[in-house]
């Protein structure tokens, strides 16, 4: 959420970043914000000068009533109640201004870092550099549930008896596998000097609303019924609401987490449920990093924190690209975003396996998120990565690392997870 101070002092900036977002229906709310932040400043102004007024109109009332003035004292008290029943008025306007204010603010979308690429959507990515040879082996690789079925790894059929579309029993070597990445990834991070967390899997709405957009809200969160909380879509959302109205020491900057949890997420769009693999479920696993930092430092952690994701997947034998999203394809709150994608030797293409994004100062301002500096209190940035989310993950792993005769090779730094086992065999 950008600051009014800054929408109401520069509003062609903020329309040509709206512009620049193909989101023109949005053009009219930069006028509706920067004139209803004007009725809020002046009913503001109002309220305090009758309310600074009152304390010398007592005093006169005094004064007075001791001269034995009454007509002018009564007088004096009239005055008193008009401007009391003003400020009566004033009061629930305000609130009500407040609201409508901060309701267009919400959807007024944050300013791009100008290196971000200026296109529609997704298909108008950039991409930026690959990281290992994409190799297509001369053998057939089949489909990645195909492969699975035949480690027994796979039950979609139970899964639509106990839950519906859209989620998985993985079982023996495949479901090891899959918990191997996932504490190696554990490992990896807290090598990188990250403190490792395991945070709720459920927030509030005053989180969700803080960390996200209301399209993303909307399309991804599944909310408990009778409850003011939702499941979460990634532990990005609950890290950073650890920090919701709190007051940060400079020198605990940067504070850099990295968190395990389960995801959950609608997946509302035209791509759907995938019906018979596991690329798109509603419910997934995730090693998630999230970085607060000094405003100055946000660049430089998104830098480093992209680049230790392709260096996970470099050491799991997976070829990857990074793709710089486009201003079409970046969600409301982000200011630049990057995602790494896998290769896939079956599609003979790359895939989608994480995405990292510095959203500057947005998701603090919502939250409230300060830091106490010597020049006094800011807000920080908050950035967010993942280092690998399964099973998409573990898709890249198995087909980059499927051997002619069906077996899967198990990456080096994956078999002390895996009780040191190299190789996996199919059952059938």
């Amino acid at each position: 959420m950008l600051d009014i101070k800054f929408v109401r002092e520069n509003p062609e900036i903020v329309k040509e970043n709206i512009k620049k977002k193909f989101q023109d229906e949005k053009l009219p709310l930069v006028d509706e914000a920067i004139a209803l932040d004007k009725e809020i400043r002046a009913l503001k102004l109002e309220g305090e000068t009758l309310r600074a007024g009152r304390n010398d109109l007592s005093k006169q009332i005094g004064f007075l009533m001791r001269e034995k003035r009454v007509e002018e004292a009564n007088k004096v008290k009239e005055t008193v109640s008009k401007n009391n029943a003003r400020i009566s008025e004033i009061d629930p306007l305000l609130a009500e201004k407040e609201a409508a204010l901060l309701k267009i603010m919400m959807v007024i979308p944050n300013i791009v870092d100008a290196s971000v690429p200026v296109g529609k959507d997704d298909s108008e990515n950039v991409e930026n550099k690959k990281y290992g040879e994409p190799i297509v082996p001369e053998y057939e690789i089949p489909y990645h549930a195909d492969i699975i079925a035949r480690f027994n790894g796979l039950d979609k059929d139970a899964s639509g008896r106990t839950s519906g579309n859209g989620f998985y029993y993985l079982m023996g070597p495949i479901a090891r596998l899959h918990s191997a990445m996932l504490s190696y990834a554990r490992d990896f991070m807290i090598n990188k000097g990250f403190i490792y967390c395991v945070p709720p899997f459920m927030i509030k709405s005053s989180v969700v609303t803080g960390v996200m957009s209301f399209a993303e809200m909307e399309n991804m969160m599944y909310k408990i019924e009778g409850e003011d909380l939702y499941l979460i879509g990634t532990s990005e959302h609950s890290m950073i609401g650890r920090f919701k109205g709190q007051l940060i020491k400079e020198e605990d900057l940067p504070l850099a987490l990295t968190s395990y949890s389960p995801c959950f997420r609608k997946e509302v769009g035209a791509h759907g449920i995938e019906e018979r693999g596991i690329y798109r479920v509603h419910q997934f696993e995730k090693q998630e990093m999230v970085v607060l930092c000094k405003p100055e430092d946000s660049m430089d952690w998104y830098n480093k924190m992209w680049q230790y994701s392709v260096e996970y997947f470099r050491s799991l034998d997976v070829p990857v690209r990074t793709l710089e999203c486009c201003t079409g394809d970046l969600a409301d709150l982000k200011v630049k975003s990057c995602d790494v994608e896998a290769w896939s030797p079956r599609q003979k293409k790359y895939f989608e396996v994480g995405s990292c994004s510095t959203l500057g100062d947005a998701q603090a301002r919502r939250l409230g998120i300060r830091a106490k500096g010597e020049k006094g209190n800011y807000l920080v940035h908050t950035l967010n990565n993942t280092v690998v989310a399964s099973p998409r993950g573990l898709i890249a792993v198995i087909e980059n690392n499927y051997q002619e005769d069906g077996s899967i090779k198990v990456p080096e730094v994956l078999r002390p997870y895996m009780g040191g086992l190299e190789v996996i065999k199919p059952v059938k």
